[in-house]
């Protein structure tokens, strides 16, 4: 019983942990200290956060499973290991794309560049799609189409379904998503339909200051 008593806070101090230090509420936590911005106000070299709707530059990503387009997709494909009363969720396929697109604030633009090698942002992406499959559920026509693209088999070796999940979180065009990052003004090689400017703003990431994109709500990165 003793036992019991001690591990019950130690149980709750690592949960609380494993939440606290999640990547979802690190970038909740630095955006709430920043103070929102508006586009017209930026200033060189300024750490900022913004929130405004984007707009894309070429044409649109899309989506693996939901088929929306987007300017931003993250998809996790995930398996159930162990039994019932040790199992856990391992990653069979983790994927990402981005494109530079425009964030768009009562008429002023601002350029978003992200870029992959090296990886220049952090980002946090809400799950607008999911699926399943296991032991007595098979795989929609759907997701058996996107675990053929990703050459991940739908059935173990004795031909049962795999305990397979699938998580989808997209950036759509239009959609309203809050960016963090260093101001820096660039000359544009290439003029942007709607913009009459040679320079535009645009936030880029430094050693000492992250650029980062989420689709969160306003609501959860600023203050309450």
């Amino acid at each position: 019983m003793d036992l019991f008593i001690i591990l019950i806070p130690v149980i709750g101090l690592i949960f609380f942990l494993i939440f606290y230090y999640s990547k979802k509420q690190r970038i909740i936590r630095k955006l709430k200290r920043l103070p929102s911005s508006k586009i017209t106000s930026l200033k060189t070299n300024e750490y900022v956060k913004l929130t405004g709707k984007t707009l894309q530059l070429k044409a649109p990503l899309i989506a693996p499973f939901s088929k929306r387009n987007c300017i931003f997709y993250t998809i996790v494909i995930e398996e159930e290991k162990g039994d019932d009363d040790s199992s856990s969720w391992s990653t069979v396929i983790k994927d990402e794309k981005i494109q530079p697109f425009l964030i768009e604030q009562n008429g002023d633009y601002l350029l978003i560049s992200p870029e992959d090698s090296p990886k220049n942002y952090t980002s946090y992406l809400v799950v607008d799609s999911k699926t399943s499959s296991g032991i007595f559920n098979n795989p929609s026509p759907k997701f058996k189409a996107l675990l053929n693209k990703y050459a991940v088999k739908s059935t173990n070796f004795l031909g049962f379904n795999r305990q397979l999940r699938y998580k989808e979180g997209i950036v759509e065009i239009g959609e309203e998503i809050t960016v963090a990052g260093v101001v820096r003004w660039k000359t544009l090689s290439e003029p942007i339909k709607g913009y009459s400017y040679s320079k535009i703003a645009t936030l880029e990431s430094t050693q000492e200051q992250e650029l980062i994109i989420t689709d969160l709500p306003k609501t959860k990165v600023n203050k309450s």
